[in-house]
């Protein structure tokens, strides 16, 4: 099966989000100016995001990587929130800055702030790539958000997956309900 046979259409071209991506990075080198940032990004989902915005950013930083589980082969999260891999790197008064793949609920951004705290980071701010604020169901916005979505569509692409597949592909498409209703 094909790329094109699993998505109805292609929202955020390649080269729509390689822009993009330039653009969050001259902010947050613009933001922490003369400073080091840590940049912890969330597994699995936003991998390909943090490694284009790293090449983006012109001040010192540092990149660390966190997963957790909050979805399993599901489009609805399960209310469950899990470390399945810690930190490596001290965060102790450090500038954080939690990059996630999309911010939907708000539920795993909530429980990664109330988590990353526990280490005393000097701040933290957080970067997704999509933010859906029309389904939040927790009070929280990003600080850096990518791309806006109004409408209620599944997405899958640049990290985004569903059921472990789709990441693969070099845009985001929004994925066909019969993909995901069988």
């Amino acid at each position: 099966m094909s790329n094109t046979d699993v998505c109805e259409k292609i929202l955020y071209s390649e080269e729509t989000i390689t822009n993009r991506c330039k653009e969050l990075g001259m902010q947050i080198s613009s933001d922490y100016e003369n400073k080091e940032v840590t940049l912890i990004a969330i597994l699995n989902g936003s991998f390909m995001f943090i490694s284009d915005l790293i090449k983006t950013i012109t001040i010192d930083c540092r990149v660390d990587f966190l997963q957790v589980s909050t979805y399993g082969a599901s489009t609805q999260s399960s209310g469950k929130f899990t470390v399945k891999k810690p930190l490596s790197l001290d965060i102790e008064g450090k500038d954080v800055i939690i990059v996630e793949d999309i911010i939907d609920t708000g539920f795993t951004l909530v429980n990664l702030l109330n988590y990353i705290k526990r280490f005393n980071p000097k701040s933290v701010k957080t970067c997704t790539l999509i933010d859906k604020p029309h389904r939040r169901t927790q009070e929280i916005n990003a600080d850096y958000a990518g791309f806006t979505m109004s409408k209620d569509e599944f997405i899958v692409g640049y990290g985004l997956d569903y059921a472990q597949k789709y990441r693969n592909f070099p845009y985001i498409g929004i994925l066909k309900e019969e993909m995901y209703n069988n």
